[in-house]
């Protein structure tokens, strides 16, 4: 039989998760000038689907895609993704520079090094026992139907 949750424990999962999304998002960059959190995402999206368009990163991300153009005006004025000619209406194809390749391996090595720091003393069990219960969350069916089918390909898992 499965206990009854409270609302107290509801609303403390609900704050801890609030807390971990502005810690993830205003998460400093790195020293050196490295991506912020949404144009990290930006960039993986772009490492995984080489070709890809401004559009494509606005559905698979489900925002708007002025959100993704801000983002992707500052990781090409940094260097770190170039744009290909193509048609205008369809955008253009966009690919990681050498750069962008390497800030991108830069970030993922800082994120999962924060991450073993927080486990750090943690048993390999704990560990295990944790991600699955994330997983279990982020994949647990909403209440209700979203507007329209969220598609989880683009979400940046090394985030």
């Amino acid at each position: 039989m499965q206990q009854e949750t409270t609302a107290d424990e509801v609303a403390a999962v609900h704050a801890e998760l609030v807390q971990l999304a502005r810690e993830l998002v205003a998460g400093g960059r790195e020293a050196q000038g490295g991506p912020s959190f949404a144009q990290h995402s930006v960039l993986s999206f772009v490492a995984r689907n080489p070709g890809c368009r401004a559009t494509d990163i606005s559905d698979a991300f489900g925002v708007n895609r002025s959100t993704v153009s801000r983002q992707l005006r500052g990781c090409l004025d940094s260097g770190w993704v170039r744009s290909e000619v193509g048609p205008l209406r369809a955008g253009y194809p966009l690919h990681l520079t050498d750069q962008g390749t390497a800030v991108l391996a830069s970030a993922d090595r800082r994120r999962l090094d924060e991450v073993r720091a927080r486990v750090d003393g943690w048993s390999p069990t704990e560990i295990s026992q944790f991600a699955s219960i994330l997983r279990r969350f982020r994949t647990a069916q909403a209440p209700t139907p979203l507007a329209e089918p969220f598609q989880r390909d683009g979400d940046d898992a090394h985030a």
